[in-house]
């Protein structure tokens, strides 16, 4: 792929990015309708505005790609290349009016992560990778694209969204990987991943993650300077489980991987 046409499909993206967030804001910390999917999370108008706002833009730019969201489903499942959606990624983060949501918008080709947008539409601060090309960050509390090499384990700052994702044999998995690090956060979703690219946490550990969970976190990772791999350390793939390992340093991932068998 030439520069310009990753170009034009970055624009697409980051168009996409400014539509959800338009439709996003005007619900934040307001009285709004909460219901719950068939998996039991929860969904809101934001969701589902922001989503078909999106895919309204996509459409228009991109009408040969096909589309993956959350909220409405796949189109066009034959494309060679699929935009994945996740509008609103921490619904319960957004519903307690905490900034620390995002927009995900990623774009597969062939099956492989080819770029990715974090957008948190309320600090405004947003996050863009493209396979190949550095990441770039742009918000106004400042801020590096670089992820930190942490030296080892023992040193570093581990985050993961939730102790509800990991169910049975995984919670000691993840506990090994705990005891074995400085701190341990909880909460964050995808923010947390861009947080690791600004260098401010140094492992993630997640699982039941869906795919528009993690495409798009894939290009802004690596191109930071870090990796995302599965907790056997492999590439993550449509037919991942969602088990998901991210390190600002790569040199960490044999250490961490051994933890989590």
């Amino acid at each position: 792929m030439d520069a310009a046409e990753l170009d034009r499909l970055i624009a697409a993206a980051e168009a996409a990015a400014d539509v959800a967030g338009a439709a996003i804001r005007p619900y934040f910390r307001q009285p709004f309708e909460v219901q719950l999917k068939a998996d039991r999370t929860p969904v809101t108008m934001a969701d589902r505005s922001a989503e078909a706002a999106m895919r309204a833009v996509l459409t228009e730019r991109c009408p040969e790609d096909g589309i993956l969201g959350e909220e409405f489903g796949l189109k066009q499942a034959q494309s060679r290349r699929v935009w994945v959606l996740d509008p609103i990624d921490g619904t319960r983060a957004f519903l307690t009016g905490r900034p620390i949501f995002g927009t995900l918008i990623g774009l597969l080709e062939d099956g492989q992560p080819l770029l990715g947008v974090i957008d948190q539409p309320i600090t405004q601060e947003r996050w863009v990778g493209a396979r190949g090309r550095r990441t770039t960050f742009r918000g106004p509390f400042g801020g590096r694209v670089g992820c930190r090499l942490c030296p080892a384990l023992a040193a570093a700052e581990l985050a993961a969204t939730s102790p509800a994702m990991f169910q049975g044999a995984l919670m000691p998995r993840f506990q090994r990987l705990a005891q074995a690090v400085q701190r341990v956060s909880w909460g964050g979703d995808c923010y947390n991943y861009g947080l690791l690219t600004l260098g401010h946490i140094d492992v993630i550990a997640e699982a039941d993650l869906k795919i528009w969970d993690w495409v798009p976190l894939v290009p802004i990772v690596e191109g930071a300077g870090g990796c995302l791999t599965d907790w056997q350390g492999n590439a993550l793939s449509p037919k991942s489980k969602g088990d998901v390992l991210a390190l600002g340093n790569p040199r960490l991932l044999g250490p961490a991987v051994d933890l989590l068998k």
